[in-house]
């Protein structure tokens, strides 16, 4: 197998994409500034150029019609991929996604599969306030039907997005945009190793990114680079981190974080979402479920407070979470004992 150093994740889903789309009629591409902007974070790039008009489209600045068009393609046999450009939109077609392409299988008795793939940017961490900052996968996970994907390397990008275009149900893609490797955004992934060749990676798979013995990291999209930096300070403290990617919410691979839960005893859950009723809240409660009597001390989490996302770009890197502040908790979280009051 033959490979090449790519940076960033949009290069790869755009080139998952492009490899499905060559040996698969029934890929069709949807969304605003699909074409020539390559739905502005790079994810539909090229595909234009090549594949024309006829499968790749410019849609309108409709939410709601253009995921309407994705269910009554997907119902007809065809596999839509959708760009909704930032997730902070998805309330313009959120009728559409959650009442009929997530549960449209489920109400036909299973007559009408639903294979539609919706890419979406994800997060903050350059100023671009608080309607083009949020990451939201929580909401999609809370619904059943969807299959919810946030990758933070481009290899798994590439893998993710091919088994995304392989499935019958709809699966949404969360890029996060300081991943997407483009010039015009800061960068906090690693250029890497990928095939040339398609290849998949199955869902509900977590990546054990670093072995420890001391604690447990959890996180997705770019908190799993920023984990990992943070790891590295903690071992200069003499703090021997795990850091594990979920690399999918929905399914969610519980047993390697219960695994790594009762290996190390600790653990703290880092998101970029929302902290109340989110990732962190879903994930502390299975672990403890399956690894309470392993636990040396209560499971710490470190998410956005309950304040919309801030445009001032110091008050935006106070909400969200940072290496420092995942230096931080962590060591308090090395040091945390269990009590018995």
């Amino acid at each position: 197998m033959s490979a090449r150093t790519m940076k960033g994740i949009a290069f790869a889903i755009a080139e998952a994409i492009d490899q499905e789309m060559s040996g698969n009629p029934k890929v069709v591409v949807m969304g605003e500034d699909v074409t020539y902007w390559g739905a502005v974070f790079g994810f539909t790039m090229g595909l234009h150029q090549k594949y024309g008009r006829e499968r790749v489209i410019d849609t309108p600045i409709t939410e709601q019609t253009f995921m309407g068009m994705a269910v009554g393609a997907a119902a007809t046999g065809m596999h839509p991929v959708v760009s909704l450009m930032f997730v902070d939109f998805l309330g313009a077609g959120f009728d559409q996604m959650y009442n009929h392409m997530a549960k449209n299988h489920y109400m036909s008795g299973g007559q009408f599969a639903m294979p539609v793939t919706v890419l979406t940017a994800i997060g903050g961490g350059y100023g671009d306030a608080a309607q083009h900052s949020q990451v939201l996968y929580g909401l999609f996970a809370h619904v059943p039907g969807f299959k919810v994907v946030v990758p933070s390397t481009a290899y798994d990008a590439k893998g993710l997005t091919l088994t995304a275009l392989r499935d019958n149900n709809p699966v949404v893609i969360f890029g996060h945009k300081l991943l997407t490797g483009l010039p015009f955004l800061p960068f906090e992934g690693e250029e890497e190793t990928v095939p040339e060749e398609p290849y998949t990676i199955p869902f509900g798979q977590a990546a054990v990114r670093r072995e420890g013995s001391d604690l447990t990291i959890v996180a997705a999209g770019v908190m799993v680079p920023r984990s990992l930096r943070a790891a590295e300070r903690l071992a200069q403290d003499g703090i021997d981190a795990e850091v594990i990617d979920v690399r999918t919410l929905v399914p969610l691979d519980t047993d390697t974080l219960v695994a790594s839960a009762r290996k190390t005893g600790r653990v703290l859950i880092v998101d970029e979402d929302y902290q109340s009723y989110g990732m962190t809240g879903e994930l502390a409660f299975r672990i403890q479920a399956a690894a309470f009597d392993a636990l040396k001390a209560p499971i710490h989490r470190l998410a956005v407070p309950d304040v919309p996302i801030p445009f001032s770009e110091p008050l935006e890197s106070a909400v969200i979470p940072g290496v420092d502040r995942i230096v931080e908790e962590a060591r308090a979280l090395a040091g945390a004992q269990v009590t018995a009051d």
